[in-house]
């Protein structure tokens, strides 16, 4: 008999440490486990070691709401995110129930549960299943065709795959893109680099933020720990939310407000017309953060600089341009983006059908049309991870004690409409390469996923968990339709 668990957890991220505290919290006595691929607790936080690998979201909002965050960084180090998690799960009570090296290949609803079968074969049974791995791919990130890569003579390497024995101290580095990886990367590997170069297709927009939050440290000296990690989270938010309703409602005058940014830290405006002036949108990409504005200081001081062209091809000593230009280098880093994966790769199927993730529709942003008692977590493109994963959260712990009190074995999401648009809002290029892979969101609440965690933080835990759900009291064919 494989062992059973009234719930399952996908991962030991951010995320599914925080699916376990609410769980525990919300739903005492509920059995469960939190089955995590890699040997560690951290997710992202433990995947990502390249240099200077940090949050670009503030921690008042990306931490837990239920866990104040202590740290003196606001913009955060990787490695420090990685501790507080693991901190939480001890703290939690909760590193005895994570399962290491125990990747979820395969999920089979049938007769009331799932069957989850794990890499190595075994197999465990649950109730409720809750995917918390994210949508990164973690095997790989997007790597393209260089012509001529096998001439280069020198090292080259993907961030999500960093080399521990790669010493860049004294050599040239260049760094291809220009997104979140590439601006951390530039000004931290240009502290002992004889020179960084940021290679990019063409811009990203920049936005300066300080390291510390000066307002939230005065809470902190003045005010209970919790008070004032809840005032300064809620600062935050008011802030970030406001800052993206103005950039889409009003993106000239936001394309004008990051380029004075730059310009300031520059004191070049021609350069930063070249390399700092995208031709999209604000918001259509999300927006890449640039701490204390470490990125311009480097460009400043001669150690970095950026170059907008295309790559012709490798050759042995670096890169050729289009524009007929070489670039030397040392140490290439392919900073081109990630992969992403719906549901962490695990094949779903219900009743012996295989479920395809891009031909379902998102329901309420957590569960998926057709497929019983699972749900998944995602965030918000917009905000801080977090404050969408914990809504979700509180809301699986709604939705099980719904069925406990009504007697209700399993809860299906119904077909959802016929009127249906991409999940994710963003014209990046990693979420533009997978957006058949996920789930489509529909026209009507509860269909629609949105990036708004004001209204969300709001109408979430009101949610009707009955609302487009069926509902089963048995594993016989006998059903309960609530619309």
């Amino acid at each position: 008999m494989a062992e059973h668990f009234d719930v399952l957890i996908i991962g030991a991220g951010l995320s599914g440490i925080g699916a376990a505290w609410r769980l525990q919290q919300e739903r005492p006595g509920t059995s469960y486990a939190i089955l995590e691929a890699r040997d560690a607790v951290g997710g992202t936080w433990d995947l990502f070691r390249y240099p200077g690998v940090r949050s670009d979201s503030d921690m008042f909002t990306l931490s837990y709401p239920f866990r104040p965050w202590q740290g003196d960084r606001s913009l955060a180090s990787g490695e420090s995110i990685r501790e507080y998690i693991q901190d939480t799960a001890d703290e939690g009570g909760i590193t005895p129930h994570i399962r290491f090296s125990a990747r979820v290949v395969a999920a089979d609803w049938s007769a009331g549960h799932w069957t989850v079968r794990l890499a190595d074969g075994e197999t465990l049974t649950c109730r409720f299943l809750y995917a918390c791995a994210g949508y990164y791919d973690y095997a790989r990130g997007h790597q393209p065709d260089f012509p001529g890569l096998d001439d280069y003579t020198g090292r080259f390497v993907h961030p999500q795959s960093w080399p521990e024995d790669l010493d860049h101290t004294g050599r040239r580095v260049v760094v291809i893109g220009s997104g979140a990886t590439a601006v951390t990367l530039v000004p931290a590997m240009a502290e002992t680099a004889a020179h960084v170069t940021m290679l990019q297709r063409s811009p990203s927009y920049l936005t300066v933020l300080p390291g510390r939050d000066v307002v939230a440290d005065l809470l902190r000296r003045r005010l209970p720990a919790r008070v004032a990690h809840k005032v300064a989270r809620a600062k935050n938010v008011l802030l970030s939310q406001a800052f993206y309703q103005l950039a889409r409602r009003r993106p000239e005058r936001v394309k004008a407000i990051l380029r004075g940014f730059a310009v300031r830290h520059l004191a070049d405006p021609a350069y930063v017309d070249e390399h700092f002036t995208p031709a999209y949108q604000p918001w259509d990409q999300r927006l890449c953060v640039i701490p204390d504005g470490d990125l311009f200081t480097a460009i400043r001081k001669g150690t970095a600089s950026v170059v907008t062209d295309h790559i012709e091809r490798f050759v042995p000593e670096g890169i050729r341009l289009r524009s007929g230009r070489t670039l030397e280098a040392d140490v290439v880093v392919s900073a081109t983006g990630l992969s992403l994966l719906p549901i962490g790769g695990v094949t779903l199927t219900v009743d012996g059908r295989e479920v395809e993730p891009g031909k379902s529709v998102a329901y309420r942003g957590v569960m998926l049309s057709g497929v019983p008692n699972f749900a998944y977590c995602i965030g918000y493109t917009n905000a801080s991870w977090t404050l969408r994963a914990d809504l979700s959260h509180r809301y699986v712990c709604r939705l099980l004690a719904f069925l406990d009190k009504s007697g209700y074995v399993s809860a299906t999401p119904n077909d959802g409409p016929a009127h249906r648009r991409p999940l994710l809002d963003l014209t990046s290029g990693y979420v533009q390469r997978a957006l058949d892979r996920f789930p489509q969101q529909g026209d009507r609440d509860p269909w629609t996923v949105r990036q708004n965690y004001l209204l969300d933080v709001l109408t979430t835990p009101r949610a009707d968990v009955r609302r487009d759900m069926t509902f089963t009291r048995s594993t016989a064919p006998v059903l309960e339709e609530i619309r």
